[in-house]
């Protein structure tokens, strides 16, 4: 897995049928990215949910998040539009998890993304990361005294 201080690898994924989205568009601002298991299962609802809920604090810090998972452009934008979602799920569907390899949070056996977060400074270096365990939800604090940090600096 990826850590502090590591760059992060740039990718573009579809955000929406129709529209991909570069972790390079958002140089200049912080960005989290939430990668999850898979839309639909109660944990991530709840996680995704969560950061839904706190998009107003995440703005704060000039900070964009982004959902990662395996799943397809078409459930992510059923799963996005049943759970009225305000920021990208972005699918790293095929190649199946290139994106979730590059940054070592790929689980082979399930073929699925681990539960991972990363927080990426304007520059896109990595300045926190965190692997939650599968079935519990991580919730936000990790992510916003990261960003507090980087706004400290």
């Amino acid at each position: 897995m990826l850590t502090v201080h590591d760059k992060a690898p740039d990718f573009t994924l579809y955000a929406t049928p129709d529209q991909k989205v570069s972790l390079s568009e958002f140089r200049g601002s912080n960005v989290v990215l939430a990668f999850y298991p898979a839309d639909w299962s109660p944990v991530c609802s709840d996680q995704m949910a969560l950061y839904n809920e706190m998009l107003k604090y995440f703005k704060k810090y000039n900070a964009q998040i982004l959902g990662i998972s395996v799943d397809s452009k078409w459930c992510h934008l059923a799963f996005s539009q049943s759970r009225n979602l305000h920021f990208p799920l972005l699918a790293d569907f095929e190649p199946k998890g290139d994106i979730s390899k590059q940054y070592g949070v790929y689980n082979e056996a399930e073929g699925e993304c681990d539960r991972a977060l990363f927080v990426i400074d304007k520059d896109g270096v990595i300045a926190w990361s965190y692997r939650s365990p599968t079935a519990i939800n991580p919730g936000a604090d990790g992510i916003l005294d990261a960003l507090e940090s980087l706004t400290n600096h």
